[in-house]
């Protein structure tokens, strides 16, 4: 069963996409955290960081910029902003795709630790 950020890339369910290029898509979270809480993700299926490989270099530093750009476009960049991948169960990612969660648009808190 492909997942739900696979069926997003494909644009086979909707959301409210923010940033596409031929390799990454970037959507607003439908839960966000902040003022701006963006996802931005791989086309192609890859899990987590723990599966990316050498040959993914590049995609993972796309991944970063493309945050990086629009951070800047959403005016949040200035004030500052969190760039988070989860990884794993015990790392908090609910969904077996990689995104990158880019959040800001408030003076965010330091949580880290047990749950």
């Amino acid at each position: 069963m492909e997942c739900v950020f696979c069926k997003i890339a494909k644009k086979e369910i909707p959301a409210e996409i923010v940033f596409e290029d031929e390799k990454i898509i970037a959507f607003k979270d439908i839960h966000p955290l902040a003022p701006a809480h963006i996802l931005l993700i791989t086309k192609r299926h890859i899990e987590s960081v723990n599966n990316f490989s050498e040959t993914d270099e590049f995609l993972a530093g796309r991944l970063i910029l493309a945050a990086k750009k629009l951070a800047r476009e959403m005016r949040i960049s200035e004030g500052g902003y969190k760039l988070l991948f989860r990884v794993g169960r015990d790392g908090g990612q609910e969904i077996p795709h990689i995104h990158l969660h880019l959040i800001g648009g408030v003076k965010l808190r330091e949580e880290i630790g047990p749950v």
